[in-house]
């Protein structure tokens, strides 16, 4: 199951992890997805979407 989002799609973007000496390595920044119940199907959102969809019903 991949992490992303099943309303807009947004998945994990990559940066650099930088050390103390500056040494830079690759990382991801995964987003923070929730399990949630929307019009009777389970779907993984993200809590972006969780508070835009809160603000349009």
């Amino acid at each position: 199951m991949s992490r992303v989002c099943e309303v807009c799609e947004r998945g994990a973007k990559t940066g650099n992890q930088v050390s103390h000496s500056q040494v830079k390595t690759l990382r991801k920044f995964a987003i923070n997805l929730q399990t949630k119940k929307i019009d009777g199907e389970r779907l993984k959102v993200c809590t972006r979407c969780i508070k835009t969809l809160s603000k349009t019903k």
